[in-house]
């Protein structure tokens, strides 16, 4: 019984075309306009478009994609607009017309309400910039029955990034496209010529809109809402302006985070160089970083730029903290009325003094108790011994009682309150820049910002 169906229904579209084919060729051989062809074509007696085209098997569209313009609305957005002109492509063996005609193809953009069209149906995480049902198409049909259908989308994709390293993510942008009635059973999207890219307009303009990689491959089984469905998924990778990023984020951070840093050379009572500086500093910092950080989009974890706004002005309130420290040592009332040698480096300048010290210690005989138990603070004054430093090892007599001599060595004085707040100063020279230029190889090489 199912034999017999499918032979009956075989000889049905036999006939069928072969009038079809009877009909048209007095048609054409008028020589009559492409309207007139096609409104005999397209008559309810012969043409119905609610129905499949009669095909062997399963329906195949071919389908490309042709980029025209690609576009960002800001730098830290994640959604891309992209315009591109879809292009569908198959066969209907009830629209062959005769070879008599001298038309190469039909210009049918006024029938497309009476031909079949597949149900096309874009999968997106986004909008349509224009509206769902086109305005600008084009619907050409050929000699053989071939139908191209050709339409203007304009999307906005709404994309997926790493945002944990942003701005130095590249986010990927998809979508795909399916029948939203047929199953694959029926009708089955292939993408023309097996093409494994999308093709580019020679006049393709980009703003804001980086493209470094894209594909054009069959949904997986996994990103297709509905798996039994025939479906096309098209990829498109972005990467950010890093220029951008430097030039208005990293480069002022970085001079105004070096600029914090000059209080360190100036003298440690400049009370209103260094505040002007330390608190001018962090003011710009906080307006710059806020100003672009309301353009960033929220997310709940860490992200690059809160590492890095974080660290920067960590520093610059470490350097205005510095000076606070500094400026309250040296204003501090001296010990034992200590007197402050001025000097161009104060480390520099206790620096023989130091040396002197451990030279003493490290020459004095070793192995005596007492004097293992003596520190060079403690040491008294031995009178009766007039050879070198360190080389006195007779006995006074102090009340009957034999004891070592020992080398006079001055009591050290606790150092002038100035000499310790510009120690702090030349050890901050060295030690902030060295910690900031430690930060920012680390950063750069994790973020892989020049990658």
């Amino acid at each position: 019984m199912g034999w017999s169906c499918v032979v009956a229904r075989a000889v049905a579209v036999l006939l069928m075309l072969s009038r079809v084919s009877a009909l048209t060729s007095d048609i054409f051989a008028a020589g009559k306009s492409d309207k007139e062809i096609l409104d005999n074509l397209l008559k309810n007696s012969r043409y119905d478009k609610r129905l499949l085209p009669p095909v062997d098997g399963v329906l195949t569209v071919n389908v490309s994609v042709l980029l025209l313009s690609l576009a960002s609305p800001d730098e830290s957005s994640l959604k891309y607009e992209v315009e591109f002109l879809l292009q569908q492509q198959w066969y209907d063996p009830r629209l062959r017309y005769s070879n008599q005609s001298h038309y190469d193809f039909l210009n049918a953009i006024h029938h497309h309400e009476d031909i079949w069209l597949p149900d096309t149906y874009f999968i997106m995480h986004g909008d349509f910039k224009d509206p769902i049902i086109p305005m600008h198409f084009a619907l050409r049909i050929y000699r053989n029955g071939t139908i191209n259908y050709l339409m203007r989308r304009h999307l906005i994709l709404s994309c997926q990034g790493s945002l944990n390293i942003f701005p130095f993510d590249d986010p990927l942008c998809s979508f795909a496209l399916e029948s939203i009635s047929y199953e694959q059973s029926a009708i089955t999207y292939v993408w023309k010529n097996d093409e494994d890219t999308l093709r580019k307009s020679p006049s393709l303009t980009t703003l804001n809109a980086y493209l470094i990689q894209n594909q054009t491959i069959p949904c997986p089984i996994k990103a297709s809402w509905r798996g039994n469905y025939s479906c096309l998924k098209v990829d498109l990778i972005f990467t950010r302006d890093r220029a951008f990023y430097f030039t208005t984020v990293f480069i002022p951070g970085i001079i105004l985070v070096t600029s914090s840093f000059i209080t360190f050379w100036l003298e440690w009572n400049a009370v209103p160089a260094r505040s002007m500086i330390g608190v001018t500093t962090m003011l710009n910092f906080f307006t710059t970083s806020n100003g672009f950080r309301s353009t960033l989009p929220v997310v709940s974890n860490l992200t690059a730029m809160n590492v890095w706004d974080g660290v920067c002005m960590c520093f610059i309130y470490a350097s205005l903290l510095e000076f606070v420290c500094v400026n309250y040592v040296g204003r501090k009332r001296p010990l034992h009325n200590v007197v402050y040698r001025p000097g161009e480096n104060p480390v520099t300048q206790r620096l023989p003094a130091v040396l002197s010290r451990i030279g003493i210690i490290l020459a004095s005989p070793l192995g005596d108790k007492k004097r293992e138990s003596t520190t060079a603070a403690d040491l008294v004054t031995c009178t009766a011994c007039t050879g070198a430093p360190g080389s006195c090892t007779h006995t006074a007599n102090n009340g009957g009682v034999s004891e070592p001599c020992f080398v006079q060595v001055r009591k050290k004085e606790p150092p002038h309150p100035i000499r310790v707040a510009k120690t702090i100063d030349v050890i901050a020279r060295f030690t902030f820049p060295t910690a900031y230029a430690v930060f920012l190889i680390f950063f750069f090489i994790h973020y892989k910002a020049f990658s």
